[in-house]
């Protein structure tokens, strides 16, 4: 599996530009997992890959408390956050499952999925763990699927 570690990301505008590199990639039936503890960009990174795929000044709030917030974007993209989930299961209910099918997937606390992410997303899945590092953050992807190859051609 093809890996990016120890990328730096000093400031927000830095993770936002990260996103804004992953998105001309992003293809239908692909998620991009997003790992990290309260407060390290996560969002901001979703926000950044949205705005690439949309416009520069698209509201892009955190969906903590809708769950979920969809986009119409080219491919059509769905920004969740399963902080709040309990259980696996209920990321079918908010429609996890069916964005896949022709629209792309950001997933925030991807490991509310349980174990194995990809029995829910299929094969083609970008991971992006962020972690402090001094005054900034760094930030781990690793490729599944497609990913594997078009890892290994992003440019960040």
């Amino acid at each position: 599996m093809p890996e990016i570690n120890g990328l730096t990301l000093p400031d927000a505008d830095a993770t936002a530009r990260l996103g804004a590199a992953i998105a001309p990639r992003l293809q239908p039936g692909e998620a991009v997992l997003l790992y990290g503890p309260l407060g390290m960009g996560k969002s901001t990174l979703a926000r950044g890959l949205i705005r690439a795929l949309t416009r520069p000044d698209e509201d892009v709030p955190s969906p903590t408390f809708t769950l979920v917030q969809f986009y119409e974007s080219d491919p059509p993209v769905a920004h969740f956050d399963l902080y709040r989930l309990t259980r696996p299961g209920e990321a079918s209910e908010i429609g996890l499952d069916e964005v896949l099918d022709d629209g792309c997937a950001i997933i925030e606390w991807p490991e509310r999925l349980g174990d194995d992410p990809a029995r829910w997303l299929g094969p083609d899945i970008l991971t992006v763990t962020l972690a402090e590092a001094g005054d900034g953050r760094v930030a781990a992807l690793s490729g599944a699927g497609a990913w594997e190859t078009k890892l290994k051609d992003l440019h960040v």
